[in-house]
């Protein structure tokens, strides 16, 4: 009897979670490719945003490139605000201070003056919009890099569709290695479930990486009011308490171009800190949507952990297990053939071991997401 409900109710996840893909590669395939306008002329006042700690090994090259944007120097500014570096991130963007007299430097130590907190990236942010003369806020991180015509898109999609909130596509760099594949390809799923999602107006999601919005909706939404206890979550959190305001003003930028691309995590320990700090906010999203997807995601996953452990006693379970990582991976492959062609990137058949990896790590991040702790930055965090 216990068979056939466990049956029932995996059977039942399986199914779910397939239809889930499709749906978001449904949504995401009436997605069309953002293009500037002719005769398009720059008018957003923009100041974007960087948060650092301990990133000499990048910050210059990600301000470089964000100074060398082909957008008018007198409509953005660049703000980065050091979070505690103990190495020499400051002195290298003071360095290039000289040159550039639209880059600033916050030291967010000062700022804070001693006090403790869980979230130092929330209120470095919130600092740093404070101290912002731009009309709209581009947050990315410090290990990032973007092509010339970035901020272009932006400025292009505020004109045309008066935007509030825009959430806009993150890559990772890879080195050729099978960690560095696997973070790739597993990325690039979530960053279509994004456009997708975000496009039919289902539920909210984006990445800090490379997002923009209001600086007045910033306020009107309250800031990080409420959600500055939790680790991590500047830029989802964040989203759905501007969405409260104005669902019908979120947008998505879908263009190449548009791209911000990063580093992947050096090894798994890393990878999976990172993970855990992700899954831990999944609980505290108002959009209830979202969590009833990570719920079923979850809960399918965990199934497919212990399904193998159960067709010890039970064999016929084993068929089940087949089908079910045969269904996941087939529906996960229609998808992700698509975001390869965008993000440039061939999947191949041959990567069969990925979704074994993709199923440990999503049980495992998302329980020390809710009751563990990580390592992030050189800071343990609850």
């Amino acid at each position: 009897m216990w068979v056939t409900i466990v049956s029932l109710c995996i059977g039942l996840f399986c199914i779910m979670y397939a239809a889930a893909i499709l749906v978001y590669r449904h949504w995401y395939l009436q997605l069309k490719p953002f293009r500037i306008s002719e005769g398009h002329r720059p008018a957003t006042r923009f100041s974007v945003i960087v948060p650092a700690r301990n990133e000499a090994a990048h910050i210059k090259d990600c301000v470089e490139h964000i100074l060398q944007q082909a957008y008018p120097s007198d409509l953005f500014e660049l703000i980065v605000i050091d979070d505690h570096s103990e190495d020499a991130t400051p002195a290298i963007v003071q360095s290039l201070q000289q040159a550039h007299a639209n880059l600033k430097l916050i030291s967010l130590e000062k700022e804070l003056d001693g006090v403790y907190l869980n979230s130092y990236k929330k209120k470095a942010i919130e600092i740093a919009i404070g101290y912002a003369a731009g009309d709209w806020i581009i947050t990315t991180d410090a290990d990032c890099k973007m092509d010339t015509r970035w901020l272009l898109h932006y400025d292009a999609l505020i004109q045309q569709k008066n935007p509030v909130f825009i959430a806009a596509p993150v890559d990772f760099i890879t080195d050729g290695s099978s960690l560095s594949r696997f973070q790739k390809i597993d990325f690039m799923g979530l960053q279509g479930v994004t456009a997708g999602a975000v496009a039919a107006g289902f539920h909210s999601m984006c990445n800090g990486a490379n997002l923009g919005y209001l600086k007045t909706a910033f306020y009107e939404a309250g800031g990080y009011i409420d959600i500055d206890r939790i680790a991590s979550g500047d830029d989802m959190l964040l989203m759905h308490k501007i969405k409260k305001l104005y669902p019908k003003r979120m947008a998505f930028l879908f263009a190449q171009e548009a791209i911000v691309r990063t580093h992947p995590m050096p090894d798994w320990k890393s990878f999976i800190n990172q993970r855990i700090r992700w899954a831990s906010k999944a609980d505290k999203y108002t959009d209830r949507s979202i969590f009833y997807v990570l719920a079923v995601v979850y809960l399918f996953n965990l199934s497919l952990l212990v399904l193998p452990l159960i067709s010890i006693w039970q064999p016929t379970l084993f068929w089940l297990w087949a089908a079910c990582m045969l269904l996941k991976s087939s529906a996960e492959y229609a998808f992700a053939v698509h975001l390869g062609e965008f993000f440039g990137y061939r999947i191949s058949m041959r990567l069969w071991y990925f979704p074994m990896q993709h199923i440990a790590y999503t049980v495992v991040a998302g329980w020390l997401g809710k009751f563990g702790s990580y390592q992030w930055k050189g800071r343990k965090v609850k």
